[in-house]
């Protein structure tokens, strides 16, 4: 199978791509030094968590807001759609990244509550970044619920990323001064691990609802850009002890996934209660239709150093320029 390209990070915090371009478009050269605008020192320790790029060519960051919660009434739903969303102080007609947290083993980094090195670095260059809590977040108390969807909720996890897009208008008008602001023809579908899988599935991945063998999956073209970052791989490879507790991955397929996507990985991100194949998350690269691109982070984890939220215990890998690196990367 041809796909469309492959990029790998090396040791370090240097990079080395095809070209192509990413969620802005074509990379922009910044136009002055992000850590001289933040009158921060010169040297290696001054890298800002938020707006440090691992010295890959970006714009100079904005100011941001974040606000929450903004509540979406979904029918059937035990708890509202709760959002979190994460601007630019300033521009106009802004594009858009819907962002689907982990499941993860922490109280509130798997919701609205987490990514935070990847949502300010997105905000402040230039995207509007609406991150929903799905059912799964552990401080909900849904993980052991009775509904065949837990504990993963993946079949609710898609039908959020299409309620935020539905309601689109009124999220922006319930957050103060951000009215007439978005681009709702640029919306990017973008989430890691369990949040891969969801964007997979609002982009033609299936699996089969746990409750009566139905097919869950189909691509929602009003996403123009989608990036899957260390998702599940194929279900027929998933292990057995994963397999007792999370059915529904076991049937994940990507015969029907045809958008274009970016698919991120780390090297070393191998886990035998998974799967027994080591390349088993770059399944949404090898197994879906082209095109696709895949983004390989050398020495990476599961958590790519730490994307998920800042000095977290549960980041194996912890290194503050890879993370950089990805949100830098998956930016441009």
């Amino acid at each position: 199978m041809t796909h469309s390209s492959e990029i790998r990070q090396p040791p370090g915090s240097g990079c080395t791509a095809t070209e192509g371009e990413g969620l802005a478009g074509p990379s922009t050269q910044a136009t002055g030094t992000i850590l001289k605008e933040h009158s921060m020192a010169l040297n290696d320790s001054a890298k800002d968590p938020t707006t440090y790029a691992a010295g890959i060519p970006v714009p100079d960051p904005e100011p941001v807001s974040s606000y929450h919660p903004v509540l979406i009434d979904v029918p059937g739903r035990p708890v509202p759609l709760a959002v979190r969303v994460t601007a630019p102080a300033v521009g106009s007609d802004l594009p858009v990244i819907v962002f689907s947290h982990g499941h993860g083993p922490s109280t509130f980094v798997p919701s609205f509550y987490g990514y935070g090195p990847l949502v300010n670095f997105w905000a402040a260059h230039g995207f509007v970044v609406i991150q929903p809590t799905h059912l799964d977040a552990t401080f909900l108390g849904l993980r052991e619920a009775g509904d065949p969807d837990a504990p993963l909720y993946l079949k609710s996890r898609a039908d959020d990323l299409r309620q935020v897009v539905d309601h689109l208008g009124e999220i922006e008008r319930a957050v103060p001064g951000l009215a007439g602001r978005l681009d709702p023809g640029r919306i990017a579908a973008v989430g890691h691990s369990a949040g891969g899988h969801t964007v997979g599935l609002v982009s033609g991945q299936t699996i089969a609802d746990t409750s009566d063998g139905s097919t869950v999956g189909a691509v929602d073209d009003r996403f123009s850009a989608r990036v899957m970052i260390t998702a599940p791989g194929c279900g027929e490879d998933l292990n057995g002890p994963a397999a007792q507790l999370y059915t529904a991955l076991t049937s994940t397929g990507f015969d029907g996934m045809t958008p274009k996507a970016l698919i991120v990985v780390g090297e070393k991100d191998w886990n035998p209660f998974f799967s027994d194949r080591q390349d088993w998350r770059s399944d949404p690269y090898v197994a879906a239709p082209r095109p696709k691109t895949r983004l390989e982070i050398f020495d990476a984890e599961h958590g790519l150093g730490g994307i998920s939220t800042f000095d977290a215990v549960e980041t194996t890998d912890e290194n503050p320029d890879r993370v950089a690196a990805v949100r830098a990367l998956i930016w441009a």
